[in-house]
């Protein structure tokens, strides 16, 4: 969802700019030094769930994650052209489904402020397994709630790891985003097939796929 629907830029900003700002007026610390330890912090916990999950990281910071997000929500937005592929896929007659990584508290504050809900049909919340996208495990009990045909699924994500574990599961269409966050330069993309805009999936016939 991150990155490959909405624009990346509101959790970049949030977690790079937002947040060492907020933690260092609100524990009284030289903003500089916050950056720093945050970023060192956060790091630790890439590719886990902690590194997505709010409620750990509002105990591990000793702040409201939700609340802060809260201030700079008007930095959520679409990607481009992401209605026009939603619509596309839906006329096709094919089934969308989100799965995503980001926090129930992220998720609601997102869906609260776009329609992205009643854009596809069901929203999958990898919080909700115990486990990341990045681990097998997501994907066979994503199988139990959510049955699809692997070589007949597409996954878009920004996350190459995701689309790595993807790929070892066995789906077999998959596509990566080369511009997640539109502040941040394009990606050079080799491991997988990447697209910078979902207009340029329309051509290609979805129901293909």
């Amino acid at each position: 969802m991150d990155g490959t629907l909405l624009d990346l830029h509101f959790d970049s900003y949030f977690w790079l700019e937002h947040l060492p700002v907020r933690y260092a007026d609100i524990h009284q610390m030289d903003a500089k030094a916050a950056r720093e330890w945050l970023h060192q912090r956060i790091m630790q916990e890439q590719g886990t769930l902690n590194w997505y999950c709010l409620d750990y990281w509002s105990r591990e910071l000793n702040v409201d994650i939700v609340a802060l997000k809260a201030e700079v929500a008007d930095r959520i937005a679409f990607r481009p052209h992401v209605q026009g592929f939603l619509q596309q896929v839906r006329e096709a007659g094919l089934r969308s489904v989100i799965v995503t990584n980001a926090h129930r508290g992220s998720l609601s504050l997102k869906l609260a402020r776009t329609d992205l809900a009643d854009r596809v049909d069901a929203i999958v919340c990898s919080h909700d397994f115990g486990v990341p996208k990045e681990e097998q495990i997501f994907w066979s009990t994503l199988q139990e709630v959510e049955p699809f045909n692997p070589q007949r699924t597409l996954l878009i994500d920004d996350s190459l790891a995701v689309l790595a574990s993807a790929k070892q599961y066995g789906i077999r269409y998959l596509l990566a985003i080369r511009q997640p966050d539109s502040q941040s330069p394009i990606r050079d993309i080799n491991e997988f097939g990447a697209v910078d805009q979902f207009n340029e999936l329309v051509p290609r016939g979805l129901k293909d796929v």
